[in-house]
């Protein structure tokens, strides 16, 4: 054997250093730039530049790199996009929060010193996120790089803005929004995250203002009180007939709001009276607005109390929520206060609860989008969801969408395109700014992030010069990866945009994986202290185990758990790789012809077929279910062809050829065993693309890189249904001799005598033509193959693929053992049996599954009777022997 350079343990740390420079530096990830090549693009989800990247990422990344680097190899002129997103108030908390750490606020730096600030938190993390990418070996086009912020996007975004504004369908208003008194900033509906607070209903005494008694309401959040403007009550609730009209004292104030009627109130709960408070409640706004009530905001931007709320001006909300229920208590306002479990808003970003705010803001009018979107739908240029089930979510989202709040109370962000003229008060909205800019000021607020990154498929591609090549080549792309988390946030809004501006969907397919759970399924959090750092993972397995875990694991939609075990397998599968590359490497010959050439084979022995015909089920396969997007399957096809078929079976029954001294026989089989190593790893290298470079350019005749090389395609002349079942027939005789062994007790060293009596003269040659792996595989002492052998009177048996085992072992069995044991397997061919017997008792199974599929089950239900007659038969013939 010669020397190589491969260690005798495969070392990830080794195999990985340096290599994503050298391709970087052989510049291998950019598009091929022919244009003959049909296109494939996928931009990268762009991960926010608020702090490094975590296993999700991984795992979203990990499956766009493999589907890359498929196609690549494919011949397809691939397009991978990098890029990040300025995630604007994710990001502008952290950096206020770190400032908070220094005694700072951004207020103190003024705008443009603080977003400085941000932009080296920017530089900062996206130097970190590169990285990452790099450990993870992402093929990222590094040269047409983006950021939801750099000009070619804020181009994009002015223009989206001012289109829709132009159309009515952005439109400026006072509302009801969500309120992070924080962050001091609006929310949209799903910034929001709903949490059940231990809370309380305080039932109050509104007395009436001719002094005739009082009412009662009750309300969860007293310190709105100040804002009230009404009372309703159902317009069909004969109890409160008489008092509609009057007129009622709000407590602790001296001010009078009338009783009025409104289909919003539900009579059927509490007391069936509602008190109107239209600044701090979006039904109370609605109800307002119908009635043409004041709206009295009882709140500053930062949760404090304002001159609205009496004595109560300056305290925080939940501070003057105490301090009012002591007054309440007090002066005899308060009937009672019960205990109560409610679910209440909180910031997703700041954790912060939300206070439902009347404010002045932005907003997209989604209904006309929403329409459009789902319309796509229903046609034949749908975006297609993997799993489809996830359509239905965002099919609900859209049908019962809200108008889209769009502003932001934040200095990090797209400012909007709006400015005010100071002297006249008239609004103008343009992409430029006015040209008399010393006369107006524009708009303080920025966008919502996800208003930039929902035109990320086409703004990333030139847009809106719809001459620039890349929109032409890669756009739509092909397929986006992510999780179903951001189905709301993100995909819907992609689509609904690129429908609007583009006239086409972002992307062919949607393919939605879960989340990465711990061991035990939690959501990984910083609370818990179960977060697991990628690159933590990478330091100790390699990216390529990580990979391997991340693809293994992907049933699409579905959570995964993340384990060390899993990666020690990971591992040690790349291990078991690694050694069997390095067998087959160091066997070869300077002159061994070029891995993909078998032309020089001229005779080809039962293993060659076999391994052969399993290759190329495997390629066919493999193809199938990438194209699906049906990764874990496609692991578990890789995983089954290398472990058990190449290295457990093929390699080591190589050894007997390699071994001898058959010159022409060895040659020939050094070159198939190239073969197939060659093409298994061009098979794993979407998924591990570092050990199988390394190992590639360890291989002679190989200078380039293993991703320039073709990817495996189906070669109907090595389909051999033949070579596939004498093979099965070798392989079911030497695992059952191995676990009669075992069973008793008897080493692989000890030569036995065997017995084999095949059911007809095809199985019998099968046999003795392949004697050398019987030999090898089975080491009989005396071996005996004939149809007519009686079955010995002591000896342990195996019923076969084709045949009948015997080993005549009566000193080292006993006959009760062995009875008992013949039992189990009657026990097992018994279930086999009646789960078939089921299956094909079923009409709709047989009337509808193909004839194929019933053909095979039937097959197999005969096989296994056959089988249990010939146990039974041995059983009497070991109970006559007792």
């Amino acid at each position: 054997m010669r020397e190589i350079d491969m260690d005798t343990k495969y070392n990830p740390q080794e195999v990985e250093e340096g290599r994503y420079q050298t391709w970087l530096d052989e510049d291998v990830f950019k598009p091929s730039g022919d244009k003959k090549a049909k296109p494939y693009s996928i931009v990268i989800p762009p991960p926010n530049v608020t702090g490094k990247l975590h296993l999700g990422h991984a795992w979203d990344t990990t499956i766009q790199d493999t589907l890359i680097r498929y196609k690549r190899m494919q011949g397809f002129d691939t397009l991978y996009l990098p890029g990040m997103d300025h995630a604007g108030i994710a990001t502008q908390a952290k950096v206020e929060a770190k400032l908070r750490e220094q005694g700072i606020s951004r207020y103190d730096l003024g705008r443009e010193k603080f977003v400085d600030e941000v932009w080296k938190w920017k530089d900062e993390f996206a130097s970190i996120i590169k990285s990452q990418w790099g450990k993870l070996g992402l093929s990222l086009d590094y040269s047409r790089e983006r950021f939801t912020l750099d000009e070619g996007l804020s181009k994009a975004v002015r223009k989206v803005f001012v289109k829709l504004y132009n159309e009515g369908l952005i439109y400026r208003g006072e509302y009801i929004i969500n309120w992070d008194p924080q962050l001091q900033t609006a929310l949209s509906d799903i910034e929001v995250i709903h949490k059940d607070d231990q809370g309380a209903f305080y039932h109050v005494k509104y007395p009436y203002a001719d002094g005739s008694g009082y009412i009662e309401i009750a309300t969860t959040r007293p310190e709105t009180m100040f804002g009230d403007v009404a009372v309703a009550v159902a317009p069909d609730d004969d109890r409160y007939k008489d008092i509609v009209g009057k007129e009622i004292i709000v407590p602790l104030v001296d001010r009078k709001i009338p009783i009025i009627t409104d289909h919003y109130v539900d009579k059927e709960f509490g007391t069936g009276m509602v008190k109107i408070t239209p600044a701090h409640d979006p039904n109370d706004f609605a109800v307002g607005n119908r009635h043409d009530l004041k709206r009295i905001n009882t709140m500053n931007a930062d949760g404090t109390m304002n001159e609205n709320a009496g004595k109560y001006n300056g305290m925080d909300r939940f501070e003057a929520r105490k301090a009012i229920v002591k007054d309440l208590q007090d002066e005899g306002y308060m009937i009672n206060i019960e205990p109560y479990v409610h679910s209440v808003g909180h910031s997703e970003r700041s954790g912060v609860q939300v206070e439902p705010r009347l404010s002045t803001q932005w907003f997209v009018k989604m209904k006309p989008l929403a329409e459009m979107a789902l319309k796509n739908q229903k046609g034949d240029d749908k975006v297609n969801f993997v799993p489809d089930r996830f359509e239905d979510t965002f099919t609900q989202w859209m049908e019962n969408v809200h108008d889209w709040v769009i502003s932001r109370q934040l200095w990090w962000g797209h400012q909007i395109p709006a400015w005010y003229n100071k002297k006249t008060g008239e609004t103008y909205v343009g992409e430029e700014a006015p040209k008399d800019i010393e006369n107006w000021d524009q708009e303080q607020d920025v966008l919502d992030t996800w208003f930039s990154s929902a035109l990320w498929p086409f703004s990333t591609m030139g847009w809106p010069d719809t001459d620039a090549e890349d929109f032409k080549r890669y756009f739509p792309t092909n397929t986006l990866v992510t999780g179903y988390d951001i189905i709301f946030f993100w995909v819907s809004r992609m689509i609904f945009q690129s429908l609007k501006f583009t006239g086409k969907k972002p992307f062919d397919h949607v393919v939605i994986h879960g989340l990465i759970r711990d061991e035990q399924g939690r959501k990984m959090s910083k609370s818990l202290g179960n977060g697991i750092d990628p690159m933590d993972v990478i330091q100790k397995y390699g990216a390529d185990a990580l990979r391997w875990f991340l693809m293994n694991g992907s049933t699409p939609g579905q959570d995964t758990r993340f384990s060390y075990d899993k990666m020690d397998s990971a591992w040690n599968f790349i291990n078991k790789i690694w050694n069997a590359s390095r067998y087959v490497i160091m066997n070869l010959d300077d002159d061994t012809p070029a891995m993909d050439d078998l032309s020089q084979v001229t005779s080809y022995d039962l293993s060659d077929k076999w391994i052969l015909a399993k290759l190329n089920h495997t390629v066919k396969e493999v193809n199938r279910l990438m194209d699906n997007f049906e990764f874990g399957e496609v692991g578990r096809n890789l995983y089954n062809f290398i472990w058990n078929d190449f290295c457990d079976w093929y390699i080591e029954m190589s050894k007997a050829t390699l071994t001898g001294d058959d010159e022409a026989a060895k040659k020939q089989k050094k070159m198939i065993l190239t073969y197939v190593l060659d093409q298994t790893l061009r098979l794993m290298h979407p998924i591990m693309p570092f050990v199988t470079e390394k190992i590639w350019l360890t291989m002679p005749h190989n200078g380039k890189s293993i991703m320039q090389a073709k990817y495996p395609e189906n070669h109907a002349e090595f389909d051999d249904a033949d070579a596939m079942n004498q093979m099965d027939v070798l392989i079911d005789l030497i695992k059952s001799l191995r676990k009669i062994r075992l069973e008793a007790n008897a080493p692989m060293s000890k030569a036995v005598d065997i017995l084999i009596k095949p059911q007809d003269d095809k199985v019998k040659d099968v046999v003795l033509n392949n004697k050398e792996y019987i030999d090898r595989f089975m080491h009989p002492k005396d071996l005996k193959v004939a149809t007519d052998i009686e079955a010995p009177a002591l000896a342990m048996t195996a019923v076969t693929n084709g045949a009948e085992l015997y080993v005549p072992l009566a000193e080292l069995i006993n006959i009760d053992d062995e009875i008992a044991r013949q039992n189990e397997e009657i026990a097992k061919l018994d279930k086999e049996i009646e789960r078939i017997n089921k299956k094909l008792s079923n009409k709709n199974f047989v009337q509808k599954a193909p004839e194929k599929v019933v053909a095979e089950q039937k097959e197999k239900l005969a096989d296994y009777q056959s089988r249990q007659a010939k146990v039974q038969q041995r059983i009497q013939q070991l109970q006559a022997n007792k």
